[in-house]
């Protein structure tokens, strides 16, 4: 692998003219497809496989020319203190909205409080209800405003009016993420390049690669079924990953460079050790990322394959691209102290990354940070390093209780998807949310639709009937409408309303319970029904998600854990990664469930409302989580190895490991911290929920897992974290990750600048 990649790159920085302009050729060719193709599809609902599914597609076939999930706007009046919405002058004005509205445009019909019962016991709040012939996302502006124009002029005769439901939801406020996120990024590359060049070239091939990305994602969106949602998420994973990949290769261009070789050959070193650690790094992404197919979301397996796409096309540019560039300006990148010339560097190691150091490997007195008298200051790495593996049992122990402890939390993790109960006060959808519970009691805003499916039975009507009748009775259903039936009558509708509201954990028993009673019902009826509705819908969407996270984290960790045997040719340090994921992901939902479920420092992060987890939070975030988790395992340990095969004591290959990785997985995660972190400035509550889940498990697993419990548990196997069966060995594909084979060779450096497009001579 790493000989290969030595080859890649030499072809690269010679050719970097070609490898520009075909990279620019791509990005031109995939923005032309963007443009000329297809409004990319809305978000899909579908979830194959639920009962709540099933029902919805058993509506669009027993009521045609209706949509089961068609845009609603449940309008909602609250009369002034001491005023009922019965009154003449608030009855009037009611009666207007209802009438105006139902005359507009792809309006299916407008229910008024008076005639539908909807007015609370004491008067004071009603609501409409409009209905319409198609899904939100297909409402003309003219009917959004016709709506809106009534609500204000019911507003201008006294009442407060709110307006719930699908048809005028409001867009989330949005947040300032991708520019935070480049903007710290920028910050934190400069401070650890010390070079404008250096801290803007990752900025620059990550900016392409999700260019590229996003311009593909557009272009196949209609073919593929790929929506927005898809290509949020891979311009997320696209900037964080492609300027961490390039970050790792530059990094190591700069070290070899400061070890005397020429321009060409670092550029090749770089990509065949830090370049072949990105391609397996960048691998188990992809796994994490394509594993999303085995929870059986639609949805999600779309994200999976875009995100996974993005990743490919980021490692390619690192590969690439990234010795290219730096064929262009090749010393751009270095320290301005070791772009003064040869007679300035000569006698001495130029470079941040590589300094002349003593055997111990402190800085010499020529170094910068060294005090006058020449005592060299230790860089943190070696120095927290030298810490760990001189107290391995205390560091691995206080690391393993304190994400333990963090973890606890998500044992009461409760999932359900938020609904206007989560959005922020300002927005009329959580106000008529509220004003709803108030009037009518928590469970009004999550009632349960029932679909009666009468085509078998002898007396269609009766057996509804005794449906509803048999539901009416049930505990914790305070109230059941009418039956709606179809043309042909042999299906009905009835919607049945809790006494909790839609997140309760009492109505997720009560749907339980409604199902459980069902052979019997249908037995004495002679009818079936399925219970469906969007709360019902939540509930079997977090179950299924439930269900699912075991059998994908198997997946998952069995593929990464044979790869990074591979990569690694070691059993227990595989293992070793795969307990250091459970602990970080353990911890970082920990927090999820303390800040967005339990509500402690919720105020800090702008959650105005607490409540259940967005049911695809565990997996989503298992996923993201479990390959980015991967790249620093990959990085340090792999400078660890190298150390150690190279003829390093086991405790001295991690102070090795660290003295060369331990900064760039710091400013890599602090990147990929800042990208995710900047997400939880919009106004949407699960978004915020996403970035901080993110940004938390980058931190755990970063700056605790890798940087604490990696090191004390090498300390502790020593010489035995490398073992591997005599047989497993020899079976094994050997990959040379550490660039072992590149070692070998006494390189012989020219006396061509940098810019020389011929090869340097080696001999073996």
């Amino acid at each position: 692998m790493a000989t290969f990649l030595h080859r890649v790159a030499h072809w690269a920085f010679r050719r970097r003219r070609t490898v520009v302009l075909v990279w620019v050729a791509v990005l031109a060719a995939v923005f032309l497809g963007a443009v000329n193709s297809s409004e990319a599809p809305e978000d899909s609902a579908s979830l194959p496989g639920i009962e709540s599914q099933q029902a919805f597609d058993l509506l669009d076939e027993r009521f045609p020319g209706t949509e089961a999930d068609g845009a609603e706007a449940r309008v909602v009046f609250v009369a002034a203190d001491g005023q009922q919405v019965t009154s003449t002058a608030n009855r009037s004005a009611v009666d207007t909205l209802v009438d105006e509205v139902a005359d507009g445009p792809q309006v299916a019909g407008a229910t008024s409080p008076f005639d539908a019962h909807a007015v609370s016991e004491d008067a004071s709040t009603a609501y409409a209800t409009i209905t319409y012939r198609t899904t939100a996302d297909d409402l003309t502006e003219a009917s959004k405003e016709a709506l809106t124009e009534a609500v204000e002029r019911a507003r201008d005769a006294g009442l407060t009016v709110e307006v719930g439901g699908s048809a005028l939801e409001t867009e989330p406020a949005q947040g300032i993420g991708e520019v935070l996120g480049i903007l710290v990024a920028a910050v934190v590359l400069l401070i650890t390049f010390g070079s404008l060049a250096a801290a803007g070239l990752p900025l620059l091939t990550a900016v392409l690669g999700v260019g590229i990305s996003l311009a593909t994602i557009t272009a196949l969106g209609s073919a593929l079924g790929f929506s927005s949602t898809v290509g949020e998420l891979a311009m997320m994973l696209g900037l964080a990953v492609g300027i961490d990949y390039s970050l790792f290769v530059v990094s190591r261009y700069r070290e070899e460079r400061a070890k005397g070789h020429q321009a060409q050959e670092a550029a090749a070193l770089a990509v065949g050790t830090a370049g072949s650690a990105v391609v397996f790094a960048g691998l188990t992404v992809v796994i994490a990322l394509l594993g999303l197919s085995v929870v059986g979301v639609p949805t999600l397996t779309k994200m999976g394959v875009g995100s996974a796409g993005t990743v490919l096309v980021g490692v390619l540019i690192a590969l690439t691209a990234v010795p290219a560039l730096l064929g262009f300006w090749p010393d751009a990148v270095l320290p301005r102290r070791d772009r003064e010339g040869p007679r300035r560097t000569r006698g001495r190691r130029p470079g941040r990354f590589g300094r002349n150091r003593n055997s111990s490997g402190n800085r010499n007195s020529n170094g910068k940070g060294t005090t006058p008298a020449g005592t060299a200051r230790t860089p943190w790495g070696v120095r927290w390093a030298q810490f760990v593996t001189r107290r391995p049992v205390a560091v691995l122990l206080l690391t393993v209780v304190g994400l333990g402890a963090l973890a606890v939390p998500s044992l009461n993790l409760r999932m359900g998807m938020p609904g206007a109960e989560s959005k922020p006060t300002t927005t009329t959808e959580r106000r008529a949310y509220d004003a709803l519970a108030d009037g009518f009691g928590p469970g009004f805003n999550g009632p349960l639709t029932v679909v009666v499916d009468v085509k078998g039975a002898d007396d269609p009507a009766a057996a509804v009937t005794g449906v509803s009748d048999r539901l009416a009775g049930t505990g914790g259903i305070v109230s059941v409408s009418p039956p709606h039936f179809n043309a042909a009558k042999d299906t009905a509708v009835v919607s049945a309303v809790p006494s909790t509201g839609p997140a309760s954990e009492r109505t997720q028993d009560l749907v339980r319970t409604i199902r459980d009673e069902r052979p019997a019902i249908e037995s004495a009826t002679g009818a079936e029904f399925q219970v469906t509705g969007t709360t019902a819908l939540n509930i079997d969407v977090g179950r299924k998600m439930q269900d699912a996270l075991v059998p994908y984290l198997a997946v998952v960790v069995g593929l990464a854990f044979l790869l990074l045997m591979v990569v690694f040719r070691s059993i227990l340090v595989p293992v070793k990664a795969a307990l250091g994921f459970l602990l970080s992901v353990g911890a970082a939902l920990g927090a999820i469930v303390t800040v967005f479920q339990e509500g402690h420092g919720a105020g800090f992060f702008g959650v105005e409302e607490t409540g259940p987890i967005m049911s695809t939070m565990p997996v989503f975030l298992v996923g993201i989580v479990f390959g980015l988790a991967m790249d620093y395992q990959v990085f340090l340990v792999s400078r660890i190895r190298e150390a150690h095969i190279h003829g390093e004591q086991p405790g001295q290959a991690v102070v090795t490991g660290f003295r060369h990785s331990a900064q760039v997985v710091g400013a890599a995660a602090l990147i990929m911290m800042a990208v995710f972190g900047g997400f939880m400035t919009g106004g949407e509550s699960m978004v915020k929920m996403v970035g901080f889940g993110l940004a938390s498990a980058v931190f755990f697993d970063a700056f605790v897992v890798r940087m604490a419990f990696v090191p004390a548990v090498l300390a502790l196997l020593g010489k035995r974290a490398w073992w591997l069966p005599g047989r497993l060995d020899r079976l094994l594909p050997r990959v040379d990750v550490e660039g072992e084979a590149l070692t070998r060779r006494a390189l012989v450096p020219n006396n061509a600048s940098g810019d020389d497009d011929r090869r340097e001579s080696v001999t073996v």
